[in-house]
């Protein structure tokens, strides 16, 4: 009897039309993963950030292994890089994917700082150009994203779904999408999308089935339910942003970082 309201609620879903993936059981880190995520290369004002961004549950989640091939798209200031590398740098290796060299200068200045945590990182050119190398087709076991949807669909042209196909074909059949993006409820009133920094689940879900992707599964790991997504200047009023300077800072302290999905998603065999 203690399945029914699941059941229920799983149904009602499912007759709306919305996408549905079963909650996975929690898969605890393993104790590489959790020593990855106290590498001695991780700055300090990273390191103070993992409890709003829970890493080793989320790569738990998504099912990294230290011995995959993972393309981390878009690093910038390489918050999950300097996770990753060390746990990789044994028997993995790391494509850092960025537009060109200025996306990919913090994370290879890290690694020039620490040749041996990062020895098995490369970068590569995402979304693929003539401008560098691109990830290879097929290769890669993990491809993960985090907190970019909103970038490729409001920035100066709509990349979004030519992104989706693209991490789709990097991917080996049945290879891994994890993506955290910040979550928009979907009845959510008077907040759109293109100007808050937010993305609905049903968005999301519709780019990566577009490009041949399944949903596997979902995690709450990532939620905060003291998020209410109206802000002045949308998700960047929260931190670390604080897009507002000093008012209403401690207001927006205690809220802590934005609400976020975290959907995983397979590439079919």
């Amino acid at each position: 009897m203690a399945r029914l309201p699941l059941f229920l609620a799983t149904l009602a879903l499912t007759t709306t039309g919305i996408a549905v993936a079963q909650r996975a059981p929690v898969t605890a880190p393993s104790a590489a993963l959790l020593l990855a995520t106290k590498a001695p290369t991780r700055t300090a004002a990273n390191v103070a950030r993992d409890r709003y961004r829970h890493p080793a549950q989320t790569l738990a989640f998504f099912g990294v292994k230290p011995t995959d091939t993972v393309v981390e798209i878009w690093p910038s200031g390489g918050w999950y890089t300097e996770i990753l590398a060390p746990y990789l740098a044994a028997k993995g290796k790391l494509y850092a994917a960025a537009p060109n060299e200025k996306g990919l200068a913090t994370v290879k200045a890290k690694q020039a700082a620490a040749p041996a945590a990062y020895r098995t990182m490369v970068g590569a050119t995402f979304p693929a150009s003539d401008a560098g190398a691109a990830v290879p087709a097929g290769t890669a076991d993990v491809v993960l994203t985090f907190r970019n949807v909103h970038n490729w669909r409001f920035g100066k042209t709509d990349q979004t779904q030519a992104a989706f196909d693209q991490m789709f074909a990097m991917l080996k059949p049945g290879g891994t999408l994890g993506l955290v993006e910040h979550h928009l409820p979907e009845n959510a009133r008077g907040i759109e999308e293109a100007s808050s920094g937010y993305m609905k689940r049903s968005s999301v879900i519709a780019y990566a089935t577009k490009a041949g992707f399944r949903l596997a599964g979902e995690s709450r790991v990532n939620a905060n339910p003291r998020d209410t997504h109206a802000y002045p200047k949308g998700v960047w009023t929260l931190p670390p942003t604080y897009t507002e300077g000093q008012a209403d800072r401690a207001r927006y302290a205690a809220v802590g970082e934005s609400d976020r999905m975290t959907l995983k998603f397979v590439k079919p065999r």
